[in-house]
């Protein structure tokens, strides 16, 4: 198990093994979730990856806008 440190600034630094192990890229966001005193580091997908998710999801059922008033 990889440990960090926080800095003077609040900051930290991914270790490199996990970089690498989750190809993490310079610039990449990531949503934080506090459950308890545990903190989890989420990747947020981008569009590109997105794209494509709900292809042959079945959308009967959803109700329209004038159902919503």
């Amino acid at each position: 198990m990889a440990t960090v440190t926080v800095s003077s600034k609040y900051q930290i630094v991914i270790p490199k093994e996990v970089r690498e192990a989750l190809d993490i890229k310079p610039g990449q966001e990531f949503a934080v979730l506090v459950k308890g005193t545990s903190i989890s580091l989420v990747p947020v997908p981008t569009l590109e990856e997105l794209r494509g998710i709900l292809k042959g999801a079945d959308l009967s059922g959803l109700r329209e806008k004038v159902d919503r008033l």
